[in-house]
């Protein structure tokens, strides 16, 4: 049984504001979280920060929490959920999630609204329940992570994005840019339950978050005991295939029946190791996971954490 965090309605909610996040100004969503707070009755700290500074802040947030008795609260895209629960993770404490991303897969499996005002008042209601949370390495994921085309795409992504503006249809452009122009392979040793074998693929692509592969159409089949995001996770793998081939792939992707696509071979699983068979760099490999992409050394080490995280639900 998991001991959940008390939360004491008398200390002061550390929100973590990525202040570069979205559209919206830096006054308008102190705004927003003020005016609910007044409503509901409760104080709170809001803590803007820049990218460069939001896991420190974060670290000492959770801290404080944990000390006070309070939660951290996550005001922002898939990016800054994931550094706020890396944080939140590790010391114990409970966190909530205000969403301002575009996709908030995260925060719609777990039911929480996409208005920021009234993702508030239900997180004032809410109280802290166990979710559950992967790992890469010595990293924490909450959607997905992955490595080879995928990383690429969200780079090119943020490309179009700054270009031509924050939206689906600008996302969608971008991901049918990426895949045109796929070339790379990767050589992969694969080790998962007990069974190692070795591929090439385009990507590799593990999920967390069963919404995001329905409405990719990808989920795999019930293989083992729970679901992604609910006792396993899912990979998706995708072989090497012509042009021809891709675009069907983005078609496949676009009415959300990705599973159909030739090439992708989906499997569920709790432990997976990845490394190249052949070294690349320093054997370091390009990582992309909810949204963000760094490099990690090989092997990279996915599993479900026996740790959970604890989220303010309803």
């Amino acid at each position: 049984m998991d001991t959940l965090p008390e939360i004491d309605s008398a200390s002061p909610l550390q929100f973590i504001v990525n202040a570069s996040a979205g559209s919206s100004g830096a006054e308008a969503t102190r705004e927003v979280v003020e005016a609910a707070l007044q409503a509901g009755g409760r104080q709170g700290e809001l803590l803007f920060c820049h990218p460069a500074e939001l896991s420190r802040i974060s670290n000492q947030a959770a801290t404080r929490a944990v000390a006070t008795r309070t939660a951290v609260v996550a005001v922002g895209g898939d990016g800054t959920l994931n550094t706020v629960a890396q944080a939140a993770h590790a010391a114990g404490c409970a966190m909530g999630v205000v969403p301002r991303g575009t996709f908030n897969y995260f925060a719609r499996t777990h039911g929480i609204p996409a208005d920021p005002a009234d993702a508030i008042r239900q997180l004032l209601r809410s109280t802290p329940a166990p979710v559950q949370v992967a790992g890469i390495n010595d990293r924490v994921f909450l959607v997905n992570a992955s490595v080879g085309l995928y990383p690429d795409l969200l780079e090119d992504r943020e490309a179009y994005k700054a270009r031509f503006g924050r939206s689906r249809w600008v996302a969608f452009v971008a991901a049918c840019a990426t895949l045109l122009r796929a070339q790379r392979r990767l050589h992969l040793h694969i080790e998962i339950g007990g069974k190692v074998r070795d591929t090439q693929t385009l990507t590799l692509f593990v999920g967390n978050n069963r919404l995001q592969l329905q409405q990719f159409g990808a989920e795999p089949e019930d293989t083992l005991s729970g679901t992604p995001g609910d006792g396993t996770m899912a990979a998706l793998v995708l072989r090497p295939i012509g042009t021809l081939s891709m675009i069907g792939l983005i078609l496949h992707g676009a009415m959300g029946r990705l599973g159909e696509a030739a090439g992708v071979e989906r499997f569920e699983f709790e432990h997976l190791v990845v490394r190249p068979t052949v070294r690349q760099g320093r054997g370091s490999m390009k990582v992309a996971f909810d949204g963000e992409v760094t490099m990690l050394s090989a092997p990279l080490d996915f599993r479900v954490l026996a740790k959970p995280l604890y989220l303010l639900k309803p």
